[in-house]
């Protein structure tokens, strides 16, 4: 069997949160699709902004949508008039009011999503392969992380058969849930055909945070030793039940009557 699970969906709710944060019982498959066309149309607008990921929250009447990109300015635009213009073509798009958030990116080098999409496009322009998933995991390393894995596979260098390369620094540990890796992939259309890529960006361990309701059932009291009042709430419910023995509690189902039987008293039908 293969490892193939995915490294973010793996950590989410450990380490790593949901990109979609909204709740739907109903609506959820419009919702859902009106979520994938809100992402397609702002990555297709803002294709040279480097946008790895896109965050959208709902209100009842709101939709809040967090941009993280590596080129701030191309997305804000002069004077705020492209995110004006994306904003205006959200809200048309959902009939909503849409409220936008852009997020940088201080280390794109440390993306997963945006190293992947470097090198596919090195690959477009012609560059030796090699050459750039090794200078790319190097840059990555020299930035602070903790291990990179680049793979690449298809037709490398316009060979007939397709194959993999691979670049590895440092260490990758994905069996590890508070590793913080981050993993990203990304399509380069080369002549020969299309070359996939994938990457593994490890940046360090992440403490998870207690969940709370977890919290107050681990960092509960225990109990201690029995007093005087819990010895006579205990003596009074026994004393109940001893009372209640030998009698026919009837359900209202005649297929289930049930009764406690009174030691030595013969069985009846009621009670088998």
């Amino acid at each position: 069997m293969g490892h193939k699970t995915h490294p973010i969906g793996f950590r989410l709710g450990v380490i790593k949160d949901w990109e979609a944060r909204w709740f739907a019982e109903r609506d959820y498959k419009r919702l859902l699709h009106e979520d994938l066309d809100i992402r397609s149309l702002i990555r297709k607008r803002l294709q040279d902004a480097g946008v790895p990921r896109i965050d959208i929250e709902r209100s009842a009447n709101q939709v809040t949508v967090t941009i993280h990109t590596a080129k701030p300015g191309i997305v804000i635009g002069k004077s705020g008039a492209k995110v004006e213009e994306l904003r205006k073509l959200l809200e048309e798009k959902t009939g909503k009011k849409v409220r936008l958030n852009i997020q940088e990116i201080r280390q794109p080098e440390l993306d997963a999503e945006l190293v992947a999409r470097s090198v596919a496009e090195q690959i477009e322009r012609r560059v030796a392969f090699r050459r750039a998933i090794k200078q790319a995991a190097q840059r990555s390393m020299q930035r602070g992380a903790k291990g990179v894995r680049i793979v690449i596979s298809g037709r490398l260098g316009g060979s007939e058969m397709s194959r993999r390369e691979r670049e590895v620094a440092g260490s990758v540990p994905l069996h590890t849930l508070r590793a913080d890796i981050d993993f990203g992939t990304a399509e380069a259309l080369t002549t020969y055909g299309v070359i996939g890529v994938k990457c593994w960006i490890y940046r360090g361990e992440v403490i998870p945070q207690r969940r709370q309701e977890r919290g107050v059932e681990m960092m509960a009291p225990r109990p201690g030793p029995a007093t005087a009042d819990d010895t006579a709430a205990l003596d009074a419910a026994f004393e109940s039940s001893s009372r209640e023995d030998g009698q026919v509690v009837d359900t209202g189902d005649p297929d289930l009557i049930v009764g406690v039987e009174q030691p030595g008293a013969p069985a009846t039908e009621e009670s088998v």
